[in-house]
């Protein structure tokens, strides 16, 4: 009698549960934030957002704005030296218009949290220094010595979020030098690469280089300055060390065709300049974008990383942390000592008005050196 009580019990509780999954479960309020400063720059933007659950189809939340905010937020940055706050800085909310529209979440606006300093800037012997012409000491740059501390109030203090970054500092390029020149052409139809060196990363940890190439298209005598980016490469480095990327001259070619305005109207066109951009980014930022990468495992087990702390038992995603940017614009020639040093050298200018892959393009040079009256090159411009 006993086994048949059990066993008829056991079957009440089997038929009488439910059959229905609560999807949403127990929320607990996580923050989501986003901050990476860098004092080669003037605006530091942190984004802080909340992640959001609810009943019905979360594609159709995430479309809502207010979903994603939190209803009050005050921020700050602590500029930290020797255990001293030397400066804080309250951070301010704005809308800025970039956010792309064929994602899943509202856009293009978007509110993130910013304050204001003046940038670094670079001598001609590539060393990085302060800027001290501001008479407002909140506007002068960011201390690349320094440590920087954020911590955000959410919600009138029902929680708050902080994190501490070093700034990424000391990085070089050989790009600098004036003499630099891309070399991408030995003979017509014969490609080469120029190496651009990191000459020395720093404290980064992870290093990324890409070239701004920029031309003029001419209708008659009307222009329009026309640019595209080319991506170099991207690799982990050890901090003070060095490390070169390769420059194709096949693939600078292929790209120039694939860029160009497709508008048979277009009679002339020049090459104006490089943009090199070299980014270097810190420990923290180099563990974030590995832990972030997609998973190559089966069974798709990936750990989570942030250097965001959290307080009250809430939850917290994101990263705080640092990049340096160096920026060097290399134009076609420049004039040194009466001489005009090339962006791209002779051969490569060739290559780029009369070569196979772009001599179709009605490309031409206006070098001084390949104009000269009664000597101009064949491919010097009219």
């Amino acid at each position: 009698m006993t086994r048949l009580l059990c066993a008829l019990a056991t079957l009440c509780i089997i038929f009488s549960c439910s059959e229905k999954i609560d999807l949403i479960g127990d929320f607990k309020e996580t923050a989501v934030v986003y901050g990476l400063l860098d004092h080669s720059d003037s605006l530091h933007y942190v984004k802080i957002t909340r992640a959001f659950i609810g009943p019905g189809n979360a594609i159709e939340i995430a479309q809502i704005e207010d979903s994603s905010y939190f209803n009050n937020v005050e921020a700050t940055i602590d500029e930290i030296e020797g255990g001293n706050v030397i400066r804080t800085w309250l951070l301010k909310d704005t809308l800025i218009e970039n956010k792309d529209t064929n994602g899943v979440f509202y856009a293009p606006y978007q509110k993130v949290y910013y304050f204001k300093t003046l940038p670094t800037t670079i001598s001609n012997s590539g060393v990085y220094g302060m800027v001290q012409t501001s008479s407002n000491q909140m506007l002068t740059s960011l201390n690349p010595d320094a440590q920087y501390r954020l911590n955000a109030v959410i919600n009138s203090g029902q929680f708050e979020v902080s994190a501490t970054t070093d700034l990424v500092n000391d990085i070089t390029t050989t790009a600098v030098s004036q003499n630099f020149t891309f070399k991408f052409a030995s003979n017509p139809g014969e490609y080469k690469s120029t190496g651009v060196t990191i000459s020395n990363s720093g404290n980064a940890h992870v290093v990324n280089i890409k070239i701004g190439v920029n031309i003029a298209e001419y209708i008659g005598s009307a222009s329009v300055s026309k640019s595209f980016d080319w991506q170099i490469g991207e690799s982990n480095v050890s901090p003070n060390s060095s490390k070169s990327f390769s420059a194709n001259g096949l693939t600078f070619y292929n790209l120039v065709q694939n860029n160009i305005t497709n508008d048979p109207l277009i009679d002339k066109r020049n090459f104006l300049g490089f943009d090199i951009t070299v980014t270097g980014g810190s420990e923290d930022l180099n563990n974030y974008i590995l832990v972030n990468q997609p998973s190559s495992s089966l069974a798709q087990n990936k750990p989570t990383y942030t250097n965001l702390d959290v307080t009250n038992g809430y939850r917290v995603i994101g990263i705080f942390s640092s990049r340096q940017t160096v920026k060097v614009y290399r134009p076609f020639y420049v004039s040194q000592q009466q001489a005009f040093i090339r962006a791209i050298d002779r051969k490569s200018t060739q290559e780029l008005c009369e070569g196979p892959i772009t001599g179709l393009l009605q490309f031409c040079s206006n070098h001084p050196a390949d104009n000269v009256v009664g000597n101009e090159e064949t491919f010097a411009c009219n």
